[in-house]
């Protein structure tokens, strides 16, 4: 008997390349003895709803976008109560999540990858009550993710963000934050955090730190303080592109579970996406909670 799969696509990611090579993949699926559901999303929450539906009665979730996209598949996993394998073949304009599982661009590899590859449990991000796969993050240039049109994501790809990032480096906010972490208090002004399961964001390689292990049960957190003027604020953004830490500057450590507390409500994005304004956030590691299908050594 065949297995089942179930199949999620974007297909406005990236220059919607999945249109063209749609046939490929499901020929690709049907030849590795897998009988495919195929469902297009067509708004904000339907690749959550299909997989939180569907689950229960497949063998492999194959799904194909931005790291939006797999962000949606993940949550609608952990709501199904199921833990099946997930295949990825990204379409999006910097695939974070891609790059970290080492994962081709090329979409019919990565399609061959989610019937010949092998298993790999993968920890996620449990963010007061939604779910982050490999980033959760605030301040400058955060919202630049989800406020970039995606038609200028899809021509100029990770330099949109960059882009409309420049635009508002002249209104840096900076937030009072009391962070909570192991047996640590520290409070400070920031102007941009980072809670990460990833060693790529935004397209930058090892942003996030070096030795950055996907399954280890620690996130890599990276917190910006308030520069006094523009010259430190040029060494802060030279200091995270190079991971040259400045314990003046940056604070950075790894953790299983942090809370942050603000005076405000902070906007967050969550893999590129809204993920609401909170004044206090509850962050934890679920530990090796999903499993993603990656490459044969």
């Amino acid at each position: 008997m065949k297995m089942r799969a179930l199949f999620v696509y974007n297909p406005k990611a990236g220059k919607a390349m999945i249109r063209s090579k749609l046939s490929d993949i499901l020929e690709l699926l049907e030849q590795g003895g897998y009988e495919t559901l195929v469902r297009p999303t067509t708004k904000r929450g339907d690749a959550c709803d299909y997989v939180k539906n569907c689950a229960p009665e497949t063998e492999l979730v194959v799904c194909s976008g931005g790291d939006g996209t797999l962000d949606e598949v993940v949550t609608g996993m952990l709501a199904s109560g199921r833990n099946i394998p997930i295949g990825y073949i990204p379409a999006g304009s910097t695939n974070d999540f891609g790059i970290s599982l080492r994962l081709p661009r090329n979409m019919l590899r990565a399609a061959e990858i989610t019937v010949t590859g092998k298993d790999f449990p993968c920890d996620v991000g449990a963010f007061n009550e939604d779910v982050f796969v490999y980033i959760a993050a605030f301040g400058l240039f955060t919202e630049v993710s989800y406020e970039t049109d995606q038609d200028m994501k899809n021509v100029l790809g990770h330099m949109a963000y960059l882009l409309e990032g420049v635009k508002r480096l002249s209104s840096i906010r900076s937030y009072p934050l009391k962070v909570c972490y192991e047996d640590r208090v520290v409070e400070d002004e920031f102007i941009f955090g980072m809670i990460t399961n990833s060693v790529s964001v935004g397209g930058f390689k090892q942003i996030t730190g070096k030795n950055v292990v996907l399954d280890d049960g620690v996130f890599e957190v990276t917190l910006i303080r308030r520069p006094k003027n523009p010259l430190e604020l040029n060494s802060v953004v030279a200091a995270l592109l190079n991971r040259d830490i400045n314990a003046e500057c940056m604070l950075y450590f790894r953790t299983g579970h942090l809370t942050i507390e603000s005076r405000e409500p902070i906007a967050w994005t969550l893999d590129g996406e809204f993920g609401g304004s909170h004044e206090q956030v509850t962050i934890h590691n679920r530990h090796r909670a999903i499993t993603m299908r990656v490459k044969r050594n």
